[in-house]
């Protein structure tokens, strides 16, 4: 390990410092998964070719909720099939050592942290998580995805998908719960005021795998930079918060990928055994 990064994490592992650690699509596309944002979110309704900020919206949804849907069903399979990699485990570690000193805040919907073993009382999932369902007239409440089985990027929306999709109370859509382009965040759904919560009292803030194109992810590093907390930030490529934490004053941008290097962080921020 560098000297400047353990010289950023040897005072928060002395002083027993609270840990929030905020990941984006980088730890998840080491387990296969492609990125939002890359060519394969892209997805072709009759002639036409919509990017993922065109299907991933209320409008949309409320304009065709069965295309929203069979995009996302596809999508939810390659989450299913893909395995946590060593990054998500790394995490695991670092949450077990800390206890109630560590927060983990993803902006993934995969699930991979939970199937590694992440906690939902110390896991954030700020845009939400695939494997839930909410019904999209308001019914309180989250439901399991229905089993939909296995889905091809060409298989049809059918009678039996939508009636699975109904909601048990109403009848209505079902909807999948994830944090839309034209939504905003909030505490109920997505636990924004738990995150910047846990933001304000960290003594490090740990990112990997995410460029900050979203603003509560933002907010939790900006703020983090104001605080003069320590701040890493692991990445393959330079990004908004690897300068920050080159600004900082106490900040290390940690590049390679997750799996690389988050377990020799994680061992520097445990006690020693």
């Amino acid at each position: 390990m560098e000297p400047a990064l353990q010289s950023v994490l040897e005072p928060v592992r002395a002083r027993r410092g609270r840990v929030v650690v905020l990941t984006g699509a980088g730890i998840s596309a080491e387990s296969g998964i492609p990125t939002f944002r890359g060519a394969e979110g892209y997805w072709v309704v009759g002639s036409r070719n919509y990017m993922p900020q065109e299907m991933a919206t209320l409008e949309m949804f409320e304009r065709a909720p069965d295309e929203v849907w069979r995009w996302y069903l596809y999508r939810f399979g390659v989450c299913k099939d893909a395995l946590p990699n060593e990054g998500h485990r790394a995490l695991v570690a670092l949450e077990r050592g800390l206890g109630d000193r560590f927060t983990l805040v993803t902006q993934n919907i995969d699930g991979l942290h939970r199937r590694a073993g992440s906690s939902e009382a110390r896991t954030c999932c700020i845009h939400g998580d695939a494997a839930w369902v909410r019904c999209a007239q308001g019914c309180p409440g989250l439901l399991p995805l229905p089993d939909m089985g296995r889905r091809g990027a060409a298989d049809p929306f059918t009678a039996a998908d939508r009636a699975r999709l109904a909601c048990p109370r109403c009848g209505g859509w079902l909807r999948p719960h994830v944090l839309w382009f034209d939504e905003c965040y909030d505490e109920e759904h997505y636990r924004m005021d738990t995150a910047l919560g846990a933001a304000w009292s960290a003594d490090l803030l740990l990112v990997v795998g995410t460029s900050g194109a979203t603003n509560l992810p933002m907010q939790i590093g900006q703020l983090a930079f104001r605080r003069q907390i320590a701040l890493v930030d692991v990445n393959p490529e330079p990004n908004p918060f690897a300068e920050l934490a080159e600004r900082s004053g106490r900040g290390f941008f940690a590049r390679g990928s997750a799996s690389e290097r988050l377990p020799e962080i994680v061992r520097a921020l445990l006690p020693a055994a």
